[in-house]
């Protein structure tokens, strides 16, 4: 199994870790780490997945089923199978998990605080504010919150249509130097720099990017764009030891 550790300051107490495609037992398109459990996998090879990522980890993921919104699930709230797409905790031995495979997964941890979070945030989720939402809702002064962007597609492989656009910048201008034209006439959004600013926004003290593109790296990362649809999802995962 291949799993990567974020590149931010370490925080007293506080485990985060990437994984990627390597060291499962799925097949064809999945193979071969895929968490997923909605896209087209056999559930057995699934939970096998799984039950080797839980050995690396203080307890079983608490998995959301993310729909590309904008609620946050606290500690307390979290039950198996709820819509969410970010889940924070101030408790330890709760690890939240965001499954990607080209949205951005973003983790937050506070450098004061016995507190972290977990973001799943798309071009939906940005443009309904999940980031702000999140980063509002945690009993944390924004100051003291780290964040790492995870891999996610990169601007050179993400088109959009004016639609997309015109959603983000109607709410804050400022992110049209987000989205590039193209030949086409159409856009290369840059999901990436949209969060990072949203970060800052919302008052995050620092923001780190992981520069990892899921669409440039086949070899560890599954690409909902590359693979047209037919792969696997990564998680991305942190919690207070």
């Amino acid at each position: 199994m291949m799993l990567i550790d974020p590149d931010w300051p370490a925080v007293a107490g506080v485990g985060a870790v990437q994984t990627t495609r390597r060291g499962g037992i799925s097949q064809r398109c999945w193979t071969s780490f895929n968490l997923g459990l909605h896209c087209g996998d056999d559930p057995e090879a699934v939970a096998e997945n799984r039950r080797r990522l839980a050995m690396h980890l203080p307890a079983a993921p608490r998995w959301i089923r993310q729909v590309h919104g904008s609620h946050l699930v606290g500690p307390e709230q979290w039950q198996p199978d709820i819509e969410a797409d970010a889940a924070w905790t101030d408790r330890p031995g709760q690890v939240l998990a965001i499954l990607t495979a080209d949205c951005l997964p973003i983790l937050l941890a506070s450098r004061h605080d016995r507190l972290v979070a977990a973001i799943h945030a798309g071009w939906r989720g940005l443009a309904a504010g999940i980031i702000a939402r999140a980063v509002d809702a945690l009993p944390a002064e924004p100051a003291s919150l780290q964040a790492w962007i995870g891999p996610g597609i990169s601007a050179d492989h993400y088109e959009v249509g004016a639609e997309v656009r015109d959603v983000m910048v109607a709410r804050h201008p400022e992110l049209a130097m987000a989205f590039a034209r193209n030949a086409a006439g159409r856009f290369q959004a840059d999901l990436k720099a949209v969060a990072r600013w949203q970060l800052r926004a919302s008052g995050v003290g620092l923001v780190l990017d992981s520069g990892l593109c899921t669409a440039t790296d086949s070899e560890r990362f599954f690409s909902y764009r590359r693979d047209q649809g037919r792969t696997g999802r990564q998680a991305t995962l942190v919690w207070i030891e």
